[in-house]
Parts: C-alpha cells; structure tokens; sequence
C-alpha cells in the first residue's frame, strides 16, 4: 500500500499528525501547522481519495486509520498527538480504538462519534454532474459551483478539489465515487472495541452545532480522560474561524 501525500513541519519536538475533513487536504491545515512548528514536528497529510494521495475504493475508518499507522511507521514515530477534524476526526478516533498504544494524546475538532444528517449532498452532485474539462477559469469554475455553493468560503474550499489539465480545462483530484459510495458510513455513528485511556480533547466552535451538550456521555464512555473545549466565535471550521485560540488550546493540551 502506498504512503500518503504528507508534509512535515519543523524538526525538533514532539510529533503532531492533522487529519483534515472530507473535501479537505493538508494546505487546509498550513497556517496553524506552521504556528505550532514552533514547538513541535508537525506532519499534515492528504487522506486517501483526496489531494495528491492515491485513490483507492476503501473509503471507511478502519482503512484510513491504516494510512496513518503505515505513514508513522514511514517517518519512524513511535508516538505522536493526534489532531483529526471532522471526517479526520472520526478517523482519528478509530485510530485510538484500534492503535491505542500510539498515541501520546487524541484531538477530535469539532464532531461527535454520532451520526450526522447528510449535509454534502449538492458539493457531490456539483462533483459529479459539472463538466469541469470545458471549463477555462477559475472564474468560470467559481460561477459553475455558486448553485451548489452558495457561500463563498464554501466554493473556495470545494474548488480546492480541482487543477488545471495540461491544454485546458480542469479536472477532479478527489475520487468522489469512494467518497459517495461511503458516505453514509463517514457520516454514520462509530462504534468502539475498547476504552481509550489516554489524554483526549475534543474542541468545538462556539457557534457549530457538531458537538452538542447530549453527545458527552456517549464520548466519556469511551474516551473517559476527555476535556471539552468551546471556541469562541468559531463554526465548524475551527482551526480558520480563530486560530488563535485554537492552537492556544493545542499548546496548553499537549505538554
């Protein structure tokens, strides 16, 4: 199996691994990366089926849990803190379940080992029905995605999905039938073989309905040493709404 796209920031410190969300990538993660490659060796990296990592069928928990598993064993990190947001963060709760001698803490940003309505619907239809090899701009690109997308921040994150093709046109670089064809399993509840021990802390935008009052329990029961952490002023997007508090909130976690 391949290694996954990654990037590495810093040299020295404890590592940090960032799972990025669905129709994310590691450029996502860059600016708050670079912040904390003050202190420590951070790694971002591509999921499977997303930016340049490969593409493979397996879209599911266990499977990316594996990837990172192999992408630690790849760099030499017996241990690391873990960071995963949304989809990553599923991820990276699956991870600690299966792995839980690997990591030195676990952060979940903004959701809930629950399942979620399904709130990507018209982003895969723009994925599946757009004729992106006709399109000649990004311009062009921005204005085919605004039925789909009517927020703007939305279209840019989406549009980070294509690149342009030699000749023109552009074209997808996520593979949207794994994604579609597990999406009701990236979106579904998790269910856990065992207790994670260690230290965990599951952060949530002040202003995101991910994480809710009702969800604790369900999480305490299988991440008994957990803080919960609101941001305030912050959506779903965690890490861009007020990055400043949040690594402030990574700093004071991982010690």
């Amino acid at each position: 199996m391949e290694i996954v796209n990654h990037r590495i920031y810093g040299e020295k410190g404890p590592a940090i691994y960032i799972l990025h969300g669905i129709f994310g990538m590691l450029d996502n993660w860059h600016y708050a990366a670079g912040v904390l490659a003050g202190r420590y060796r951070v790694i971002t990296y591509d999921a499977r089926n997303h930016g340049k990592s490969f593409h493979h069928p397996d879209a599911g928990f266990e499977a990316m849990a594996f990837d990172l598993r192999r992408l630690m064993d790849f760099l030499g990190d017996e241990h690391a803190h873990i960071i995963g947001h949304s989809m990553g963060g599923k991820t990276a709760m699956v991870f600690a379940d299966v792995f839980p001698e690997r990591l030195s803490s676990l952060t979940v940003v903004d959701i809930a080992p629950k399942a979620y309505p399904p709130g990507h619907v018209d982003y895969f239809r723009a994925f599946q029905s757009l004729d992106f090899a006709s399109i000649g701009s990004r311009r062009e690109a921005e204005e085919a995605f605004m039925p789909y997308a009517p927020d703007a921040s939305v279209r840019q994150f989406l549009l980070k999905n294509i690149e342009p093709v030699q000749g023109g046109g552009y074209k997808l670089k996520i593979n949207v039938a794994a994604l579609l064809n597990y999406y009701e399993t990236i979106i579904g509840e998790l269910h856990f073989a065992g207790v994670f021990g260690g230290p965990s802390l599951f952060l949530h935008g002040e202003k995101s309905g991910y994480l809710k009052e009702q969800d604790k329990p369900y999480i305490l029961n299988h991440f008994p040493n957990t803080q919960f952490v609101s941001i305030p002023g912050a959506g779903h997007w965690v890490h861009a709404d007020n990055p400043a508090a949040f690594i402030r909130c990574i700093e004071d976690f991982i010690v």
